[in-house]
C-alpha cells in the first residue's frame, strides 16, 4: 500500500498560494508541449480535415441550389417535363435562362455541321403584342443551358485572399492537434486540480478524468449532426430575403471550430456537478432548489457557445438540461466511496 502511495501522482495535499501558482504554471507548460506535439501530427491530417469539414457545407449549397433550380421550373412551366424534372432531381443537374436568336443560332451551326441545318426560312413577323413576347425584344428565343451542379462554382467555398488557404490549412492542423492532445490536456487540468485537495478528494480525480475525456469527445462527436439543420436554417433564410449564398471558407471554419469546442466543453456539466457536490462546495438538496434558474443559466450558455441560431441552441440547450438533472441521478447514485 505505501508503494502504491508514493507512485500517487497526487500525493501532495497541502500547498500555499505559490506553490499553487507554481503547479499551474508546471501544468500549462506541459499541456502546451502536448498541445504543440499534437499540432505536428495534425500538420499531417490537415488536407484531409479541410476536404472534410467543406463536405456539409458543399452538401447543404447543392441542395439548396437544386431545389432553387426545381423552383425555378415550375415558375417558367407550371407542368414541366418528366425529363427536365430528372435532371434535377436524379441527374444532379441545374439550368442557366438564355435569350438566342434563332437565325444566328442556325448560322452558327451551320458553318461547322451543315448537315444539321435545313434550308433557311424566312423569319417569323415580331409578335403585335410586346406582352406575349418569349424573350426581352423580339425575335429571341428562350433556351436552358443545363450543367452538372457538382461543376457549379456556387457550390464550393471560397477564399478571397492569397494568404487564406494557408491560414486554413494551420487552423485544421491546430484542431487535430488539440483533439489528438487532448487526454493529455486533460489530465494536466485535472492534476492541477488534484494537487489542492486531500487524499480523499484526490482519489475522484482519478476516476472522473476518462469520464471527463469520454464526455469532451462525446459532446464533439455530437455537435456534427447539428451543421445539417443549422446550414438547412441559414440557407432557407438566404432563399426567403432571395440572397444567395458565397459562403467563404475561414468563415466556416470558424464555425466548425468553435461548435465542436463549445459542445465539448458543455458536455462535462454531469462530471462538474459531480465533482463539486463530492467536495461540498453544493448538495443534491441545492441542485433541486435552483432548478429554474440552472435552466435559464443553460440557455443562456447555449446561446454564447453557439453561433446564435434557434437550431444550435436548442440541439445544445436540450441536451444540457437532460445532463442537469442526469448530474443530479449521477450525484445521489453514485457510491461515495467510487
Amino acid at each position: 500500500m505505501s508503494k502504491q502511495l508514493d507512485n500517487d501522482p497526487f500525493k501532495d495535499s497541502v500547498m500555499t498560494f505559490g506553490e499553487h501558482l507554481l503547479e499551474l504554471r508546471s501544468s500549462l507548460w506541459r499541456a502546451l508541449i502536448g498541445l504543440a506535439v499534437g499540432t505536428l501530427l495534425g500538420f499531417f491530417l490537415a488536407d484531409a480535415i479541410v476536404r472534410f469539414i467543406q463536405s456539409p457545407l458543399e452538401n447543404a449549397l447543392e441542395v439548396y441550389y437544386r431545389s432553387a433550380a426545381e423552383e425555378e421550373l415550375y415558375k417558367i412551366n407550371p407542368n414541366p417535363s418528366q425529363a427536365d424534372l430528372a435532371r434535377v432531381q436524379s441527374e444532379g443537374m441545374v439550368f442557366q435562362r438564355v435569350y438566342v436568336d434563332p437565325q444566328q443560332l442556325a448560322d452558327a451551326v451551320g458553318k461547322t455541321h451543315p448537315e444539321l441545318v435545313s434550308a433557311p426560312q424566312p423569319a417569323p413577323p415580331a409578335p403585335s403584342n410586346p406582352q406575349s413576347q418569349a424573350g426581352p425584344s423580339p425575335g429571341l428565343q428562350e433556351l436552358l443551358l443545363w450543367h452538372k451542379l457538382d461543376n457549379d462554382p456556387r457550390t464550393h467555398t471560397k477564399s478571397l485572399s492569397g494568404q487564406e488557404p494557408f491560414m486554413i490549412w494551420l487552423k485544421a492542423a491546430l484542431i487535430a492537434g488539440f483533439v489528438i492532445a487532448s487526454p493529455w490536456i486533460f489530465f494536466q487540468l485535472w492534476s492541477f486540480v488534484a494537487a489542492g485537495l486531500y487524499s480523499k478528494e484526490k482519489r475522484l480525480v482519478k476516476v472522473y478524468l476518462p469520464m471527463s475525456l469520454g464526455l469532451f469527445l462525446f459532446g464533439v462527436y455530437m455537435s456534427f449532426f447539428v451543421f445539417k439543420p443549422i446550414l438547412a436554417f441559414f440557407l432557407g433564410f438566404n432563399r426567403s430575403m432571395g440572397i444567395d449564398p458565397e459562403p467563404r471558407i475561414s468563415e466556416w471554419l470558424s464555425f466548425v471550430l468553435f461548435l465542436p469546442l463549445g459542445f465539448g466543453l458543455a458536455f462535462q456539466l454531469p462530471l462538474v456537478m459531480l465533482f463539486l457536490e463530492r467536495v461540498r462546495i453544493f448538495t443534491i438538496r441545492s441542485y433541486l432548489s435552483n432548478w429554474r434558474i440552472s435552466v435559464l443559466v443553460i440557455w443562456v450558455i447555449a446561446a454564447v457557445l453557439t453561433p446564435g441560431d434557434p437550431y444550435s441552441i436548442f440541439f445544445l440547450a436540450v441536451p444540457l438540461m437532460l445532463l442537469f438533472f442526469g448530474g443530479i441521478l449521477l450525484c445521489k447514485w453514485w457510491p461515495r466511496g467510487s
